[in-house]
């Protein structure tokens, strides 16, 4: 679908949805002037879609009174993108939407004209999202059913929680105000009563929720976008440097989606930089790579690999 052809079911949609709108408004709202925003009026008279006009402060222009536009009027590209939301929903929540997520498709596919069935159909063969999970979500599929109780009916948890510094469950009383879905896992974000502060609590790690009758409100100036964004920016950020040999080259290569910074070397070896948010997680990666990879920096890290691949060699030397 051209441009013009799709402003114009967006300007429809636009009037139908509140009339009487200034003209400047509309030009803003479709990215167009003025002038072409009336050569779109002009366009949808001729198509039989008369647009009316009354002045006065209330005034504006508004479509014809008693039209309605069909219910539903996609273009194949459009079909595809709800037609793939669906199966996003299904990948993400698994048994939760899963049934809804395919009616929804059937429904959608039941109203489409052949043109967007064929694409919706070849898109389904062909554009595939998957793997998106790291734990088994069917396993926590209970756990997310009660927390999304939680969220929408505003519902204090009982949780108990076993966070990376504390193996032993810790009971915790939270307020969820979301469910969020990145890097492969599944977070709730919400009020812990314990800290006395916001928190993101990873849901595999929870052993048991149980909802409260104590309701809560969530303030009226949290919004969830900006929260993630800034507990992104305030996460510590260690910047490591690493040198993989000329032999491991390739491994550096393979996963360059890792590194900040990629540099070859004159011998075949890659220098490599990447942020991370503790040390321990970065040995882990380091560790990895083997007798790949040796760590330029920072220090602490380097005596921290050192001392697990000593400890590592004792125990296997040992059991020898």
């Amino acid at each position: 679908m051209t441009k013009p052809a799709s402003r114009l079911i967006t300007l429809i949609m636009l009037l139908q949805r509140q009339p009487n709108q200034k003209a400047a408004d509309l030009a803003a709202e479709l990215d167009v002037s003025v002038r072409t925003l009336h050569r779109y009026f002009e366009m949808l008279d001729e198509m039989g879609i008369p647009i009316y006009s009354e002045r006065g402060p209330y005034g504006g222009f508004s479509l014809v009174r008693g039209y309605k536009m069909p219910p539903l009027v996609l273009d194949p590209e459009e079909a595809v993108a709800v037609a793939l939301g669906t199966g996003m929903v299904e990948e993400l929540w698994g048994q939760l939407y899963r049934d809804p997520a395919r009616g929804a498709l059937a429904k959608l596919e039941n109203v489409l004209p052949d043109e967007q069935r064929q694409e919706v159909a070849w898109a389904r063969r062909s554009l595939i999202a998957t793997g998106m999970h790291r734990s088994d979500l069917d396993a926590l599929a209970p756990t997310l059913e009660k927390l999304r109780r939680a969220v929408r009916e505003h519902r204090r948890a009982n949780i108990h929680y076993r966070s990376s510094n504390n193996p032993h469950p810790e009971p915790r009383d939270i307020d969820p105000y979301a469910l969020v879905h990145r890097w492969g896992w599944w977070y709730t974000i919400g009020y812990c009563h314990l800290r006395q502060e916001m928190r993101s609590f990873r849901v595999d790690r929870m052993d048991s929720v149980n909802l409260t009758a104590q309701v809560f409100q969530i303030p009226p100036e949290f919004d969830i976008q900006t929260y993630l964004a800034e507990e992104w920016k305030a996460q510590p950020q260690i910047r490591v440097r690493l040198r993989f040999t000329p032999q491991g080259a390739h491994i550096a290569q393979y996963n360059r989606a890792y590194w900040e910074t990629m540099e070859e070397q004159p011998d075949g070896g890659i220098l490599a930089a990447m942020v991370v948010p503790d040390l321990n997680w970065a040995a882990s990666t380091v560790m990895a790579y083997g007798p790949w990879v040796t760590v330029l920096e920072p220090e602490p890290l380097r005596q921290m690999v050192a001392e697990w691949a000593q400890a590592i060699a004792q125990q296997y030397l040992t059991e020898g």
